[in-house]
């Protein structure tokens, strides 16, 4: 475990699929690992060719240590120290990334973690995270995502307004989830664009209705909604299948 000041340098995170992700990004190190013996049967097939080569510490104990250190009985009997996530600190190019997601104000960590997943399924090419609101990129998080957020460019903006200020002047194009709005399904989608989801229970931040297209996903009846993270990955698939060439 690296130290500064007495303090630890990383995070820990648990799970097979985030080590594995971790591993294939080659992002961030991993500066130790805990495990089982015998090891998961997942070990051998998964993490053991990645570790081929590396001089990764690999330290052996009880499960119910690992439950400990994991705070969850879900680690599937891995847990890793690694640095802490490499967040992007250059603004988003309209070239290179054409289609953002912005999460307006997800509170619930395993939300944030289901919409990453889909993000990066459905070809997101970069995510804008609410610096005040937002759930945090941890282990909960990076489990729920299958270990995908390691693959993506996240960035962490001041405000959403501010955010979508700066995205505007670049040209982006907006697409806003939230009720009474133009049918997703009829939209055609032009990039650069910015897909904006709202937080859980208050949706989108008052005054971001002013960049964009309000849309709405058709629904058996008005009094209902979906999960956010539900509506985030639709919404997504949608415009991944309806922007304008």
């Amino acid at each position: 475990m690296e130290k500064k000041n007495n303090k630890p340098i990383g995070e820990l995170i648990y799970g097979i699929h985030p080590l594995v992700e971790i591993l294939k990004a080659k992002r961030r190190k991993v500066i130790s690992i805990y495990t089982t013996r015998p090891e998961p049967k997942a070990w051998h097939t998964s993490i053991a060719p990645l570790l081929v080569a590396k001089k990764i510490p690999i330290q052996y104990v009880d499960r119910n240590v690992l439950d400990r250190m994991a705070g969850s009985i879900d680690h599937q009997g891995i847990v890793a120290w690694v640095q802490p996530f490499a967040f992007r600190s250059k603004p988003f190019d309209p070239q290179k990334h054409p289609f953002l997601l912005m999460l307006d104000g997800i509170q619930d960590n395993r939300n944030l973690g289901a919409i990453l997943r889909s993000a990066y399924c459905t070809g997101v090419s970069g995510i804008i995270l609410n610096k005040r609101f937002s759930a945090p990129i941890n282990s909960a998080t990076l489990k729920a995502s299958a270990g995908l957020a390691e693959h993506l460019e996240i960035y962490i903006a001041q405000t959403p307004i501010t955010a979508a200020q700066e995205l505007s002047k670049l040209g982006y194009s907006f697409y806003l989830a939230a009720f009474d709005g133009t049918d997703a399904t009829t939209v055609h989608y032009t990039q650069p664009m910015v897909l904006v989801i709202g937080s859980e229970g208050e949706g989108i931040s008052q005054g971001m209705s002013k960049f964009g297209t309000t849309i709405t996903i058709p629904q058996r009846t008005p009094d209902i909604s979906y999960n956010a993270s539900v509506a985030a990955g639709i919404l997504m698939f949608i415009a991944s299948q309806h922007i304008k060439k």
